[in-house]
């Protein structure tokens, strides 16, 4: 698949892994047109079979992704009483994607990120900045709104209740080191290292069994279930990845390459790494 119909977005594919480059100066504010070119590429990255990993980045590094236009909120229809939806809202729809398709999504965020940039890298599955720059903010509420594409509902399962509610009751920024100890960046690198640093875990997981990552995601989804059911799910996906090829030969190479013993245990994370590669002498 080809991703080159795009103006202000730059997608660049290697192997199993598509790097997402952000390019809407000055700020990369989310605007209708941006709006529109993320909407249609995230309903192409799901139904993309040939990747594994998708790493979303900027080409300006003092802005990963800002807010949503605020001319454009300003123009949302007003009349009459408002109304529940019976229906996700198209923004809601695109973060739902992200969450749920079955490719890796990682935020690399070396800037700020905001308002509804940063509702869009909360429905990823991991998100990594840089020391002393990295910066979090969502600001719709000293706007008189609060956050509306997925904010108020992924912060706290993110960060905890009280903690999301100082993110978006107060409007202010929450720097890299907090938000790493918080939970909301896996974790902070400096700006030289963070773009080695990710597409390294990029790739390593894209090295992996498709089928094995794939489900690995949707087992770890399930923890939103009741236990029982997500103890369920993963029994089930478990069995699944069981039955296929890729298991039953990774398994069998584990032990051939020194898994189960002493010395293999000891450095066990390099021995999974080199799973399915050429071994050398």
């Amino acid at each position: 698949m080809t991703y080159t119909k795009y103006e202000l977005i730059k997608v660049a594919v290697a192997g199993r892994v598509a790097t997402v480059t952000l390019d809407n100066p000055p700020i990369n504010l989310i605007t209708q047109e941006l709006f529109a070119e993320l909407r249609d590429l995230v309903g192409a990255l799901k139904n993309d079979p040939d990747l594994t990993v998708v790493v979303f980045k900027s080409a300006d590094p003092d802005f990963f992704l800002a807010h949503f236009d605020v001319s454009s909120i300003l123009e949302f229809p007003i009349e009459g009483d408002a109304e529940r939806a019976t229906e996700l809202s198209a923004y809601h729809l695109m973060c739902e994607r992200l969450r749920t398709m079955d490719k890796v999504t990682i935020a690399q965020i070396e800037g700020r990120v905001g308002g509804g940039g940063s509702e869009l890298v909360s429905s990823m599955d991991m998100r990594f900045g840089v020391k002393d720059k990295t910066i979090i903010n969502q600001m719709e509420i000293p706007l008189g709104i609060l956050p509306g594409g997925t904010g108020t509902q992924r912060l706290p399962r993110l960060v905890g209740r009280a903690r999301a509610m100082e993110i978006v009751l107060g409007g202010d920024d929450l720097d890299a080191e907090t938000a790493e100890r918080w939970g909301y960046l896996n974790r902070i690198y400096a700006a030289a290292d963070i773009e080695a640093k990710v597409s390294a875990l990029a790739n390593r997981i894209a090295s992996f069994p498709v089928e094995a990552v794939r489900l690995g995601k949707a087992a770890v989804s399930a923890a939103d279930l009741p236990l029982a059911q997500g103890l369920q799910e993963e029994a089930y996906l478990f069995a699944r990845l069981l039955r296929t090829d890729s298991a039953q030969h990774n398994m069998r190479e584990f032990l051939q390459i020194g898994g189960q013993t002493r010395e293999g245990e000891l450095q066990v994370g390099e021995l999974a790494g080199a799973l399915g590669k050429p071994q050398t002498k």
